[in-house]
């Protein structure tokens, strides 16, 4: 039998625990081995690097949907404290220093959460897809992530899913973070909206950057490995040369197997591998 860990003994061990990683968090960030990003500019800068949009309110299986409604008031809150923010070359963006911390007081609703005993509510849930669309931006850019917290698990089947399965990031206040770095000559900036029940967003930059990126999923399919059934493929980032449309480099980002926690019967039949 393996000893639990500290943290796993009760609530209340759970609860110290956090609190020591965020007080981490904060030592971290006191020591100053990051800039932060932290100006804004309402000009937007003039090239759009990347554009994307994800749907608001989504009908899942086993979710109140007063929790996705909620989602849409946290989101709209987190676009007001990201949008136009502007990274400057060696500056680090990270997604807790610009969105502070989410509570009732704040004007923050209950919305679905991911913890560690699976799904549930808290003040903010939801916001994590700001977090995914940001990620998915600096992606298809030349910008550096310095910190990423992958989700382990295959929580819902796709409704219109527009990304591949995989290049989310979790987000838990403040030692979960989502950061990037800007490691080139150049200012970004990052805009963010709700419009029409979708949450919008674009990375720009002062100059176009010579390379453009492109996110493909290969040998996508689920498997069924003693009583579960895992949700399995990678996911390639391809960089290509502007100039003439040539892969230059194909690097692998994330290589995925994920438990399946929804209801098996919803797996298309027709994706499912028993080799």
């Amino acid at each position: 039998m393996s000893r639990r860990l500290f943290c796993e003994i009760s609530p209340t061990c759970y609860k110290l625990s956090v609190k020591k990683e965020q007080f981490k968090r904060v030592l971290y960030d006191l020591s100053g081995k990051e800039k932060i990003a932290r100006e804004k500019n309402r000009e937007l800068l003039p090239d759009i690097v990347k554009s994307h949009s994800s749907i608001l309110l989504r009908r899942l299986v086993g979710v109140d949907m007063k929790l996705q409604e909620n989602k849409v008031t946290n989101i709209k809150l987190a676009c007001g404290k990201i949008d136009r923010i502007v990274i400057k070359p060696g500056e680090t963006f990270s997604f807790w220093k610009t969105v502070g911390k989410v509570t009732k007081k704040g004007g923050y609703k209950e919305g679905l959460i991911i913890g560690k005993n699976g799904l549930g509510s808290g003040f903010g849930g939801g916001i994590c897809q700001m977090a995914n669309m940001i990620h998915w931006l600096v992606l298809n850019s030349p910008l550096s992530v310095t910190e990423l917290h992958h989700h382990t698990d295959a929580l819902f089947p796709d409704e219109r899913r527009r990304v591949p399965f995989g290049t989310g990031t979790s987000v838990l206040y403040n030692y979960l973070d989502y950061r990037f770095k800007n490691t080139t000559d150049q200012n970004v900036q990052l805009v963010a909206w709700v419009e029409d029940g979708e949450l919008c967003g674009e990375l720009r930059c002062e100059r176009e950057f010579p390379f453009r990126y492109k996110l493909v999923e290969e040998d996508h399919h689920f498997r069924k490995e003693g009583d579960r059934y895992y949700r399995i493929s990678q996911v390639y980032r391809l960089v290509i040369e502007r100039a003439t449309g040539e892969v230059v480099k194909k690097e692998l980002v994330l290589d995925n197997h994920s438990l399946v926690m929804y209801d098996c019967e919803l797996i298309p039949k027709d994706q499912i591998r028993n080799d």
